[in-house]
């Protein structure tokens, strides 16, 4: 990486001159040099922008904003970049409650909805392109030269529907505006300290859950780039499949790395840390180290998800037989989740409860963990001590969209004690996990952990499985692994 010249500080980003950097090979730069920077640059402002795709869909997300929130100032910040180590930065990814209601994603915005009349006016604002006056785009280690050249305002306008303004200017426009105001918390310290004697916990939390409760339900620009999403995770799972040798050969990071390729090439990135859990690192849920070896014989669990250039991930699980073949003892725990799945699947429907599905599948599971003798019946017994818990320890799904694990803040009443609805998206993925150390089962068990997800999407007559070009019974998971190989030959 490049030394930069100058701290990325805030201050980079005033009209103030830019900083030097401690210890840069540079002692400073010439007047000469500053002057000669300033010049001979051609105009590369953009005109006839395209709205973005999603433009029609944000501007109805903030309508309903507007009308849930009459007369109150509401202000969404996207956030601000992460220190990683010293001078270098997380990459950046916007708050999902600005980008669902702006299709933004860049550092510093923040969205204002202003009381107008019975209505609202909603502004953006975001930083404008680096300053050449004072020497920002080439000194500042946020510079156009050294990240990349941000939009205009006026592009930003074309691009997103909104009048847009600088964000610079917005933190002293709070301190000093009145009246009631709601701020989305937890992104941006700056526009929360301009606030801090305007805002109140209770009623930030209001606006936070009503954001969460409004993407329970997809609109079909959503839909369709859940379904991208998982067309590129099918692919990342194929990617995988191919290369199990070459995984054999050195350890679970090159079945991550194979899958982040697919995510990289096809999407913004992968929509949570990627499971690559061989042998009894499956039984470890959220196993992310992948640091272990890839053996002949076992099982690989991945759970991976891409995640699109809009932020709609997917989130699909498969346990794979690294030979391409299930044993005996591998196929009769396999079976067993796959059914339970299938009993969960079926219960997703519209006007059903949201918690049909898991009861649904948790009395598959205990019914075979009954009749494999390794806990005592009967199965009403077992459900309602939650014996079965042991060996499958998490819940049957979630809902699926911005997040991996989205309306996440939303109510219990709307979210799992509510009903199902056309528009949905949630995944049904019972496991069954016998830890290596569990002297509770009989030895062939233990260090086998299996899951199968899927992500459904109910319907108006009933669900439909956007992952279902992968499959999930047994027989043609190895009649799939089987094909994908021979293709390579």
């Amino acid at each position: 990486m490049a030394d930069e010249l100058t701290p990325e500080t805030p201050e980079a980003e005033s009209e103030e001159p830019v900083k030097q950097r401690k210890n840069g090979l540079y002692p400073g730069v010439s007047d000469e040099l500053a002057e000669n920077m300033k010049s001979g640059w051609a105009d590369t402002e953009l005109h006839g922008l395209e709205p973005i795709a999603q433009a029609a869909e944000t501007a109805a997300r903030r309508a309903a904003l507007s009308a849930r929130f009459p007369g109150e100032r509401l202000v969404i910040p996207a956030g601000n970049l992460k220190t990683r180590s010293n001078d270098t930065e997380y990459p950046f990814r916007a708050s999902v409650e600005y980008a669902y209601l702006t299709g933004n994603q860049t550092e510093d915005g923040v969205l204002v909805l202003e009381p107008r009349g019975e209505g609202h006016t909603a502004t953006i604002y975001l930083l404008p392109r680096s300053d050449r006056e004072n020497g920002e785009f080439w000194l500042s280690g946020q510079g156009e030269l050294w990240v990349g050249r941000r939009h205009s305002l006026a592009e930003a306008e074309q691009r997103y529907g909104l009048p847009a303004s600088d964000v610079r200017e917005l933190a002293e426009a709070l301190r000093e505006a009145s009246g009631p105001v709601r701020v989305v918390r937890g992104y941006d310290a700056g526009i929360e300290a301009a606030l801090t004697d305007k805002v109140t916990g209770e009623r930030d939390e209001e606006l936070r859950v009503f954001l969460s409760e409004a993407r329970l339900v997809k609109d079909e620009f959503e839909i369709g780039e859940l379904q991208k999403a998982v067309d590129s995770t099918v692919r990342g799972f194929e990617d995988v499949v191919r290369v199990l040798d070459k995984a054999k050969a050195t350890s679970e990071r090159y079945i991550e790395g194979t899958f982040f390729l697919r995510a990289r090439v096809e999407g913004n990135d992968v929509g949570y840390g990627t499971i690559a859990a061989a042998g009894p690192h499956a039984c470890t849920l959220h196993w992310v180290r992948n640091d272990g070896p890839v053996r002949p014989g076992d099982l690989l669990l991945l759970d991976a998800g891409v995640e699109t250039h809009t932020y709609y991930t997917a989130d699909v699980t498969r346990t794979l037989p690294v030979d391409g073949r299930f044993t005996d003892i591998q196929k009769k725990i396999y079976d067993a989740v796959y059914d339970a799945q299938e009993a969960g699947i079926a219960a997703v429907r519209p006007g059903g409860k949201y918690r049909d599905f898991h009861d649904a599948a948790q009395r598959v599971l205990a019914e075979r963990l009954v009749e494999w003798g390794l806990v005592e019946g009967p199965v009403e017994r077992v459900l309602e001590l939650g014996l079965q818990r042991r060996w499958t320890l998490h819940g049957t799904g979630h809902m699926l969209g911005m997040d991996v694990h989205d309306c996440a803040a939303a109510r219990v009443e709307s979210y799992v004690d509510g009903t199902l609805e056309p528009g949905m998206v949630l995944t049904v993925e019972p496991g069954l996990y016998f830890q290596a150390d569990d002297l509770t089962v009989p030895q062939e068990y233990r260090g086998i952990g299996v899951r199968i997800e899927d992500d459904i999407l109910v319907t108006q007559d009933g669900n439909r499985n956007l992952s279902a070009g992968l499959p999930r019974r047994s027989d043609e998971v190895e009649a799939w692994m089987a094909a994908l190989k021979g293709s390579q030959g």
